[in-house]
Protein backbone atom coordinates (compact mmCIF):
# COMPACT_ATOMS: atom_id res chain seq x y z
CA UNK A 1 0.00 0.00 0.00
CA UNK A 2 1.54 3.41 -0.81
CA UNK A 3 1.92 6.39 1.41
CA UNK A 4 -1.04 8.95 1.40
CA UNK A 5 -1.07 12.10 0.01
CA UNK A 6 -2.69 13.59 -3.16
CA UNK A 7 -4.27 11.53 -5.95
CA UNK A 8 -7.37 10.29 -7.39
CA UNK A 9 -10.35 8.49 -5.59
CA UNK A 10 -11.14 5.40 -7.79
CA UNK A 11 -14.18 4.17 -5.11
CA UNK A 12 -15.71 4.98 -2.06
CA UNK A 13 -16.43 1.99 0.32
CA UNK A 14 -19.42 2.57 2.85
CA UNK A 15 -17.26 -0.40 4.94
CA UNK A 16 -13.55 -0.16 6.14
CA UNK A 17 -13.93 -4.25 5.28
CA UNK A 18 -15.05 -3.47 1.46
CA UNK A 19 -12.28 -1.08 0.83
CA UNK A 20 -9.61 -3.24 2.41
CA UNK A 21 -11.01 -6.09 -0.34
CA UNK A 22 -10.23 -3.79 -3.27
CA UNK A 23 -7.22 -2.53 -1.78
CA UNK A 24 -6.14 -6.57 -1.96
CA UNK A 25 -6.60 -6.35 -6.23
CA UNK A 26 -4.57 -3.53 -6.79
CA UNK A 27 -2.07 -4.68 -4.85
CA UNK A 28 -2.24 -7.92 -6.55
CA UNK A 29 -2.33 -5.84 -9.45
CA UNK A 30 0.97 -3.50 -7.96
CA UNK A 31 -0.85 -0.28 -8.37
CA UNK A 32 -0.05 2.05 -5.42
CA UNK A 33 -3.08 3.04 -3.25
CA UNK A 34 -3.83 4.16 0.33
CA UNK A 35 -7.13 4.58 2.05
CA UNK A 36 -8.98 7.54 3.31
CA UNK A 37 -11.53 7.79 5.69
CA UNK A 38 -14.45 10.43 4.65
CA UNK A 39 -17.22 12.06 5.26
CA UNK A 40 -18.94 9.56 2.86
CA UNK A 41 -16.82 6.42 3.81
CA UNK A 42 -13.92 5.26 2.80
CA UNK A 43 -12.08 6.32 -0.73
CA UNK A 44 -9.59 4.24 -2.11
CA UNK A 45 -7.19 6.88 -3.82
CA UNK A 46 -4.35 6.12 -6.46
CA UNK A 47 -1.88 8.45 -8.36
CA UNK A 48 -4.14 10.29 -10.67
CA UNK A 49 -1.49 8.39 -14.04
CA UNK A 50 -3.27 5.18 -12.61
CA UNK A 51 -6.63 5.84 -11.87
CA UNK A 52 -7.23 4.12 -15.69
CA UNK A 53 -5.35 0.78 -14.58
CA UNK A 54 -6.60 0.70 -11.50
CA UNK A 55 -10.20 0.92 -12.47
CA UNK A 56 -10.16 -1.63 -15.32
CA UNK A 57 -8.49 -3.97 -12.39
CA UNK A 58 -11.38 -3.28 -10.29
CA UNK A 59 -13.80 -3.95 -12.73
CA UNK A 60 -12.25 -7.15 -14.20
CA UNK A 61 -12.88 -8.10 -9.89
CA UNK A 62 -16.25 -6.98 -10.57
CA UNK A 63 -17.02 -8.80 -13.30
CA UNK A 64 -15.43 -12.47 -12.00
CA UNK A 65 -17.19 -12.31 -8.58
CA UNK A 66 -20.44 -11.97 -10.98
CA UNK A 67 -19.40 -14.92 -13.18
CA UNK A 68 -18.83 -16.41 -9.69
CA UNK A 69 -23.00 -15.43 -8.25
CA UNK A 70 -20.95 -13.67 -5.32
CA UNK A 71 -23.17 -11.06 -3.75
CA UNK A 72 -20.49 -8.62 -3.09
CA UNK A 73 -23.23 -5.28 -2.47
CA UNK A 74 -21.83 -2.54 -0.60
CA UNK A 75 -24.82 -2.23 1.81
CA UNK A 76 -22.70 -3.02 5.16
CA UNK A 77 -22.75 0.64 6.87
CA UNK A 78 -19.24 1.88 7.73
CA UNK A 79 -18.24 0.41 11.11
CA UNK A 80 -18.06 3.38 13.63
CA UNK A 81 -17.64 3.69 17.28
CA UNK A 82 -20.39 3.75 19.62
CA UNK A 83 -20.90 7.07 20.65
CA UNK A 84 -22.89 8.11 23.61
CA UNK A 85 -22.55 11.93 23.61
CA UNK A 86 -26.18 12.63 23.77
CA UNK A 87 -26.59 10.90 26.41
CA UNK A 88 -23.74 12.43 28.78
CA UNK A 89 -25.56 15.96 27.40
CA UNK A 90 -28.92 14.82 28.46
CA UNK A 91 -27.60 14.01 32.21
CA UNK A 92 -25.42 17.54 32.15
CA UNK A 93 -29.18 19.48 31.20
CA UNK A 94 -30.33 17.02 34.40
CA UNK A 95 -27.54 18.18 36.71
CA UNK A 96 -27.85 21.59 36.03
CA UNK A 97 -31.64 22.08 36.60
CA UNK A 98 -31.11 20.69 39.90
CA UNK A 99 -28.50 23.96 40.27
CA UNK A 100 -30.72 26.12 38.26
CA UNK A 101 -34.23 25.24 39.82
CA UNK A 102 -37.51 26.06 37.41
CA UNK A 103 -38.47 29.06 35.88
CA UNK A 104 -41.35 29.61 38.30
CA UNK A 105 -38.28 30.35 41.55
CA UNK A 106 -36.58 33.23 39.38
CA UNK A 107 -32.98 32.32 40.26
CA UNK A 108 -29.91 34.49 39.07
CA UNK A 109 -29.43 31.78 36.10
CA UNK A 110 -32.87 32.71 34.66
CA UNK A 111 -32.28 36.24 35.66
CA UNK A 112 -28.77 36.10 33.66
CA UNK A 113 -28.89 33.01 30.86
CA UNK A 114 -32.92 33.09 29.49
CA UNK A 115 -33.08 34.24 25.65
CA UNK A 116 -34.29 37.54 26.78
CA UNK A 117 -34.62 38.93 22.99
CA UNK A 118 -34.46 43.00 24.28
CA UNK A 119 -31.08 42.35 26.09
CA UNK A 120 -30.09 40.07 23.44
CA UNK A 121 -30.73 42.89 21.19
CA UNK A 122 -28.52 44.84 23.05
CA UNK A 123 -25.56 43.08 22.71
CA UNK A 124 -26.39 39.86 25.38
CA UNK A 125 -25.24 37.55 22.37
CA UNK A 126 -24.01 35.03 24.97
CA UNK A 127 -27.93 34.08 26.34
CA UNK A 128 -28.83 32.28 22.96
CA UNK A 129 -26.23 29.99 24.58
CA UNK A 130 -27.00 29.94 27.57
CA UNK A 131 -31.02 29.34 27.48
CA UNK A 132 -30.21 25.95 25.77
CA UNK A 133 -29.16 24.94 29.15
CA UNK A 134 -32.33 26.41 31.74
CA UNK A 135 -35.40 24.61 31.00
CA UNK A 136 -38.84 25.91 32.72
CA UNK A 137 -40.55 22.89 34.55
CA UNK A 138 -39.63 18.89 35.15
CA UNK A 139 -41.37 17.76 32.19
CA UNK A 140 -40.14 20.48 29.94
CA UNK A 141 -36.61 19.00 31.34
CA UNK A 142 -37.49 15.39 30.39
CA UNK A 143 -38.65 16.03 27.04
CA UNK A 144 -35.40 17.81 25.98
CA UNK A 145 -32.94 15.04 27.67
CA UNK A 146 -34.62 12.22 26.17
CA UNK A 147 -34.91 13.55 22.16
CA UNK A 148 -31.63 14.74 23.07
CA UNK A 149 -29.78 11.80 24.30
CA UNK A 150 -31.56 10.24 21.07
CA UNK A 151 -30.48 12.79 18.14
CA UNK A 152 -27.80 14.39 19.65
CA UNK A 153 -26.43 10.78 19.87
CA UNK A 154 -27.43 10.14 15.97
CA UNK A 155 -25.62 13.26 14.97
CA UNK A 156 -22.32 12.61 16.30
CA UNK A 157 -22.36 9.00 15.48
CA UNK A 158 -22.63 10.44 11.55
CA UNK A 159 -19.86 13.29 11.83
CA UNK A 160 -17.93 12.50 14.97
CA UNK A 161 -18.12 13.52 18.74
CA UNK A 162 -16.79 16.94 18.35
CA UNK A 163 -18.01 17.80 14.97
CA UNK A 164 -21.76 16.63 16.02
CA UNK A 165 -22.05 18.57 19.06
CA UNK A 166 -19.95 22.05 17.34
CA UNK A 167 -23.06 21.61 14.62
CA UNK A 168 -26.25 21.17 17.22
CA UNK A 169 -24.94 23.78 19.88
CA UNK A 170 -24.64 26.70 16.59
CA UNK A 171 -28.13 25.17 15.50
CA UNK A 172 -29.76 25.84 18.63
CA UNK A 173 -27.71 29.17 19.29
CA UNK A 174 -28.62 30.17 15.67
CA UNK A 175 -32.26 29.37 16.54
CA UNK A 176 -32.52 31.28 19.63
CA UNK A 177 -30.64 34.61 18.08
CA UNK A 178 -33.34 34.04 14.95
CA UNK A 179 -36.17 34.05 17.02
CA UNK A 180 -35.08 37.12 18.90
CA UNK A 181 -34.46 38.74 16.00
CA UNK A 182 -37.98 37.99 14.29
CA UNK A 183 -39.99 38.35 17.81
CA UNK A 184 -38.59 41.81 18.76
CA UNK A 185 -38.36 42.93 22.42
CA UNK A 186 -40.79 41.32 24.80
CA UNK A 187 -40.23 37.52 23.99
CA UNK A 188 -38.24 35.53 26.48
CA UNK A 189 -37.39 31.80 25.90
CA UNK A 190 -35.39 29.05 27.59
CA UNK A 191 -34.59 25.31 26.49
CA UNK A 192 -32.40 23.08 24.67
CA UNK A 193 -35.28 22.23 22.15
CA UNK A 194 -34.09 24.75 19.41
CA UNK A 195 -31.07 22.46 19.85
CA UNK A 196 -32.81 19.13 19.17
CA UNK A 197 -34.80 20.61 16.37
CA UNK A 198 -31.62 21.73 15.03
CA UNK A 199 -30.40 17.86 15.41
CA UNK A 200 -33.17 16.90 13.27
CA UNK A 201 -32.30 19.49 10.64
CA UNK A 202 -28.60 18.19 10.58
CA UNK A 203 -29.65 14.88 10.19
CA UNK A 204 -31.81 15.96 7.27
CA UNK A 205 -29.52 17.72 5.46
CA UNK A 206 -27.16 14.96 5.67
CA UNK A 207 -29.85 12.33 4.80
CA UNK A 208 -30.50 14.32 1.39
CA UNK A 209 -27.03 14.86 0.19
CA UNK A 210 -25.11 12.07 1.56
CA UNK A 211 -27.91 9.39 1.65
CA UNK A 212 -25.64 6.08 2.55
CA UNK A 213 -24.94 7.64 5.97
CA UNK A 214 -27.90 7.89 7.33
CA UNK A 215 -29.34 4.64 6.90
CA UNK A 216 -31.46 3.46 3.78
CA UNK A 217 -35.18 3.80 4.59
CA UNK A 218 -35.63 7.59 3.68
CA UNK A 219 -35.15 6.98 0.18
CA UNK A 220 -35.71 10.66 -1.02
CA UNK A 221 -35.26 14.44 0.42
CA UNK A 222 -38.75 14.80 0.37
CA UNK A 223 -39.74 12.17 2.24
CA UNK A 224 -36.98 13.28 4.90
CA UNK A 225 -38.60 16.88 5.03
CA UNK A 226 -41.96 15.21 5.70
CA UNK A 227 -40.37 13.32 8.89
CA UNK A 228 -39.06 16.70 10.03
CA UNK A 229 -42.52 18.35 9.43
CA UNK A 230 -44.28 15.47 11.37
CA UNK A 231 -41.50 16.01 14.04
CA UNK A 232 -42.43 19.36 14.82
CA UNK A 233 -46.04 19.02 14.72
CA UNK A 234 -45.98 16.40 17.09
CA UNK A 235 -43.13 17.74 19.63
CA UNK A 236 -42.70 21.44 19.24
CA UNK A 237 -46.15 22.78 18.76
CA UNK A 238 -48.05 22.14 22.33
CA UNK A 239 -49.30 25.23 24.70
CA UNK A 240 -46.06 26.21 26.09
CA UNK A 241 -43.62 25.61 22.80
CA UNK A 242 -41.93 28.17 21.26
CA UNK A 243 -43.04 26.94 17.79
CA UNK A 244 -40.72 29.49 15.91
CA UNK A 245 -37.80 28.86 17.97
CA UNK A 246 -38.47 25.33 16.57
CA UNK A 247 -38.34 26.29 13.03
CA UNK A 248 -35.49 28.57 13.62
CA UNK A 249 -33.35 25.40 15.31
CA UNK A 250 -34.65 23.02 12.44
CA UNK A 251 -33.72 25.11 9.64
CA UNK A 252 -30.52 26.33 11.17
CA UNK A 253 -29.96 22.21 11.73
CA UNK A 254 -30.88 21.77 8.12
CA UNK A 255 -28.25 24.52 6.92
CA UNK A 256 -25.36 23.31 8.76
CA UNK A 257 -26.32 19.69 7.61
CA UNK A 258 -26.46 20.48 4.03
CA UNK A 259 -22.83 22.21 4.66
CA UNK A 260 -21.13 19.37 6.42
CA UNK A 261 -22.31 17.48 3.36
CA UNK A 262 -20.83 19.81 0.96
CA UNK A 263 -17.76 21.01 2.87
CA UNK A 264 -16.37 18.33 5.26
CA UNK A 265 -14.91 15.76 2.70
CA UNK A 266 -12.36 14.38 5.62
CA UNK A 267 -13.44 12.63 8.75
CA UNK A 268 -11.40 14.54 11.77
CA UNK A 269 -9.48 11.93 13.59
CA UNK A 270 -10.38 10.99 17.47
CA UNK A 271 -8.28 13.23 19.28
CA UNK A 272 -9.25 16.05 17.39
CA UNK A 273 -12.99 15.04 17.73
CA UNK A 274 -12.88 15.16 21.09
CA UNK A 275 -10.64 18.61 21.72
CA UNK A 276 -13.63 20.13 19.94
CA UNK A 277 -15.93 18.14 22.30
CA UNK A 278 -13.59 20.20 25.20
CA UNK A 279 -13.93 23.66 23.08
CA UNK A 280 -17.74 22.85 22.33
CA UNK A 281 -18.07 22.77 26.29
CA UNK A 282 -15.51 25.45 27.23
CA UNK A 283 -17.70 27.69 25.17
CA UNK A 284 -20.93 26.82 26.95
CA UNK A 285 -19.03 27.84 30.12
CA UNK A 286 -18.04 30.72 29.06
CA UNK A 287 -21.47 31.90 27.75
CA UNK A 288 -22.17 31.70 31.32
CA UNK A 289 -19.26 33.41 32.63
CA UNK A 290 -19.93 36.42 30.43
CA UNK A 291 -23.57 36.06 31.49
CA UNK A 292 -22.96 36.40 35.09
CA UNK A 293 -20.44 39.39 34.63
CA UNK A 294 -23.17 41.35 32.60
CA UNK A 295 -25.28 44.00 34.85
CA UNK A 296 -28.82 42.98 34.65
CA UNK A 297 -30.63 45.90 36.51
Amino acid sequence: MGIGGPGTAVRVALSRQRADEWAVVLAAADIPHWLRRRLDGWALIVPAPDAAAALESLDAYDRENAREGADRGDAVPPSRPVTMVGVYVALLLIGLFAITGSRAGRSEWFQHGEADATRMMAGEWWRAVTALTLHADAPHLLGNAVAGALLVTAVCQQLGPGVGLWLVLLAGAGGNALTAAVHGAGHVSVGASTAIFGAVGILAGLRILTPGRVGSRLGKWWVVAATSLVLLALLGTGPNADLLAHVFGLLAGGALGLVAALTLRWMPRAPVQWLLVAAAGAAVCGAWRLAFWSVTP
